[in-house]
């Protein structure tokens, strides 16, 4: 640090040397070496009851469940958009082989847009936990009942 270049500079920064020294002090030795060095976009956050671990009556329970269903719509689309970017990156730069190179992109985005639709589809933007849940359910059902979706109705069921 310079020299101050004048009495008064010398009495300001002894002062702020007062004030700041046990403030700096406490941070630099109790606090930054108790802390765990993570970036921002790798913290993780504590998950919350789903809406299916909420009582009825439970109003906090259950906003909470609806918030973390938000985040994880938001999550997975960005998971769905960064897949399909990546394909059309690698369409523009591999082509006119792109239908061969690009195949595991292709299909790993495939997948990923059929779970998203699978979890998310139909539900709208006003969707909340409950309205998932309730997709949820009745798919599980209609599998119990006919067999996975898309396959066609079993024939005892149809009957």
């Amino acid at each position: 640090m310079p020299e101050p270049r004048s009495p008064m500079a010398s009495f300001a920064e002894s002062v702020m040397n007062v004030i700041d020294g046990p403030i700096t002090w406490f941070r630099e030795s109790i606090v930054e070496p108790n802390q765990q060095k993570q970036n921002w976009y790798h913290q993780r956050f504590r998950r919350v009851p789903t809406i299916d671990q909420c009582y009825t009556d439970d109003a906090v329970c259950r906003f909470e469940a609806d918030q973390q269903f938000r985040r994880d719509r938001m999550v997975d689309n960005e998971i769905v958009n960064i897949l399909r970017q990546r394909f059309e990156d690698c369409t523009l730069y591999e082509a006119p082989d792109h239908m061969v190179k690009c195949k595991p992109l292709l299909e790993q985005y495939e997948k990923a847009t059929e779970n998203w639709f699978i979890k998310y589809g139909d539900l709208g933007g006003y969707a909340n936990a409950k309205t998932a849940y309730m997709k949820q359910k009745h798919r599980l059902i209609w599998e119990r009942r006919h067999g996975p979706v898309g396959s066609g109705m079993n024939q005892e069921a149809a009957h």
